[in-house]
């Protein structure tokens, strides 16, 4: 058989993903869905919280403007020479007439800055409930495309089922109508259509080389990665990540930052674990800043963002709190050189935000790239870079590689 082109196997990188559990699609639906119940969930916390000030500030209101004219009645009826004389034996200092003329003339601006609260209140109350019935409309959208891109993946799997078969009987104007559903280019739905309608050019070879194992062993590429993920997993439950930091927990109730980073980069675990790495940040967590001095971050961050020319990247407020609780300014400076001087498309940030503030990602980059891995694959599976630490990655290489698979060939999705 012939080798399959970058650009063949590019295509049908992409066209794979989308057709499993771990679509590009349903992972930014699924993505989306998430920060759409955050806020539908913040918002309506905030509302609560509102609506019990606003009532309070009415309270508060109603209660001045009667005990008010309460006061007023009473001070206007006292004569003040009807207690001339205990007033001067006690030397108390009380001018009815002048009292009722404060009283006047500061209450009516007393009330005016509560309603202005309560105005300014029920102003936020109202965009509040703008922000959250858009999130519950974009849940309930969410839900209607989700079920629609489920739907069409189901026709692609069926389409892709009958080409493996020998099958195929579909026009190409139905192949590249369905693709187009997936933002496919008019000229990648007709190269698609192409490796759907004439399976013998690529896809077979593409799919034996996808499902093929160790000969010896028998082991398909995903049971390979299972093991491969079960024995890191299995390590990490023998040897303590904390284990060589004994002596010092002994001396010191509490480790610094930089021995728990020492620590856990000794000992680098898969997925869920490397979420775990305590990462040194410029601005000291121990502190509570006013919300002038976040705001103060956040807009210089903005700037950086900016200046590395990703500035135009929509990312969502859980993004940047996160890229701020992480912030180093070199390593987001150094990571967007690295993506731009290997032709990494820098909208892989949107999706895989943790790659600004990643220290190890230009040796991730390197190494995939070492493999025979092309750009573009890292562009279209950027989820490989997160997913492991640098020890991760040659771990699942390195397990790849015994079992007989060359990890070049194993497209990146299965990684």
């Amino acid at each position: 058989m012939k080798a399959l082109s970058n650009d063949v196997k590019n295509l049908l990188d992409r066209l794979y993903n989308l057709r499993g559990e771990d679509s590009i699609i349903l992972t930014k639906m699924n993505k989306e869905r998430e920060e759409a119940i955050e806020t539908q969930e913040r918002t309506k916390n905030e509302k609560e919280v509102l609506l019990q000030e606003i009532d309070r500030l009415s309270q508060d209101e109603k209660t001045l403007a009667e005990e008010g004219e309460k006061l007023t009645s009473v001070l206007s009826s006292i004569n003040r020479d009807d207690f001339a004389n205990v007033l001067e034996r006690l030397k108390l200092d009380f001018e009815p007439a002048l009292l009722n003329e404060k009283v006047n003339s500061m209450l009516p601006n007393t009330i005016a800055e509560i309603v202005s609260e309560k105005d300014a209140a029920s102003k936020k109350l109202e965009d509040v409930e703008t922000e959250m019935n858009n999130a519950i409309t974009k849940v309930e959208e969410l839900g209607i495309r989700k079920d629609e891109a489920l739907s069409n993946q189901a026709k692609l799997n069926e389409y892709f089922d009958l080409a493996l078969s020998g099958n195929i009987n579909i026009t190409r104007d139905a192949i590249t109508s369905l693709l187009e559903k997936f933002d496919f280019s008019d000229n990648d739905s007709r190269e698609a259509a192409k490796l759907l309608m004439f399976p013998e050019d690529a896809l077979y070879e593409y799919d034996a080389t996808l499902k093929s194992g160790d000969k010896q062993s028998g082991k398909t590429i995903t049971e390979v990665l299972a093991e491969a993920k079960q024995e890191s997993k299995d390590q990490i439950i023998e040897t303590p990540i904390f284990e060589e930091k004994e002596e010092i927990k002994k001396e010191e109730e509490t480790p610094n930052i930089s021995e728990i980073k020492e620590s856990v980069n000794e000992k680098p675990v898969l997925e869920d674990i490397f979420s775990q790495v305590i990462n040194e940040i410029e601005i000291p967590k121990e502190e509570s800043p006013k919300e002038e001095d976040k705001q103060t971050e956040k807009e210089k961050l903005l700037s950086v963002l900016k200046e590395n020319g990703i500035g135009d990247i929509k990312f969502s407020d859980s993004d940047l709190k996160k890229i701020m609780e992480n912030y180093d300014k070199e390593t987001l400076n150094k990571n967007v050189t690295t993506l731009n001087n290997n032709n990494i498309d820098l909208n892989v940030l949107k999706d895989c935000v943790q790659l600004l503030y990643d220290k190890e990602l230009s040796e991730k980059i390197e190494k995939l790239l070492s493999l025979g891995k092309a750009a573009k694959d890292i562009s279209l599976m950027p989820s490989v870079l997160t997913k492991y630490d640098l020890q991760g990655l040659n771990n699942t290489i390195n397990v790849l590689q015994i079992s007989g698979l060359d990890p070049k060939k194993v497209p990146l999705m299965a990684y």
